[in-house]
């Protein structure tokens, strides 16, 4: 099968990504490579993955609407799966635009780019607990 994978030089997509190509999948990847941690770790993920004859990647942002159509469209994936998102709920605070650049605009383009040219399957994925330091879902307490 074909898959997209955002967020591939990320911790669950670099292990998706490898995962995937161990199991004898095609994979794109695709990764802004920004510097919110650790930008050589994520270089050296990428790496890896090349080394396998049936992955390519592409470093760009989630915002570049028109490139994300692009690629999506010439890959024709199979299945899409969204794990790149701009993370750390305290940036949210301090670059509140930036952070709802990366991951609403972005999604949104991703979406569109589905959209275009549909896959069997997309899975949207998020890891974080809550906005501003709330938690995401309030259970009620007898």
């Amino acid at each position: 099968m074909k898959y997209f994978v955002t967020g591939s030089a990320g911790f669950i997509g670099f292990h998706l990504a490898r995962r995937l190509l161990e199991d004898g999948h095609e994979v794109q990847g695709y990764d802004g490579i920004t510097p919110y941690y650790d930008v050589a770790l994520k270089r050296q993920r990428l790496g890896m993955l090349e080394k396998f004859p049936a992955y390519s990647g592409v470093e760009a942002m989630l915002e570049d609407g028109d490139q994300l159509k692009t690629i999506i469209g010439d890959f024709q994936p199979e299945i899409i799966v969204h794990l790149a998102a701009q993370a750390g709920v305290r940036y949210s605070i301090e670059n509140p635009h930036g952070y709802a650049s990366a991951n609403l605009v972005g999604t949104l383009n991703l979406l569109e780019a589905a959209r275009a040219a549909p896959p069997r399957h997309l899975m949207l994925a998020s890891t974080e607990l809550g906005v501003w330091g709330q938690p995401a879902l309030a259970i009620p307490r007898d």
